[in-house]
């Protein structure tokens, strides 16, 4: 069953209904960083943690493990190529 939305109820009150627009109409605006940079950062993070993951695994993963996966990974593309 999804989650109810809580909405915040309405002010009814005039003094808070203007006390509130005083308070965002002289809020400094939120400095928003361009889309470019963004995608660029998270660039470069995703692959320095598949960096770290590659080699950390490389390390934990016992001979036989990496043969094993190794092998389920040969299946799976030759599945891949008889289905095409």
């Amino acid at each position: 069953m999804p989650k109810r939305v809580k909405h915040k109820k309405r002010l009814t009150d005039v003094n808070r209904i203007a006390h509130t627009l005083v308070q965002l109409s002289t809020q400094e605006p939120v400095q928003e960083f361009p889309l470019s940079f963004i995608s660029q950062y998270m660039a470069q993070i995703g692959s320095k943690g598949g960096q770290i993951g590659g080699k950390r695994r490389l390390v934990t993963l016992t001979t036989r493990e990496r043969i094993k996966i190794a092998k389920k990974a040969a299946k799976a593309r030759c599945k891949k190529t008889k289905e095409l």
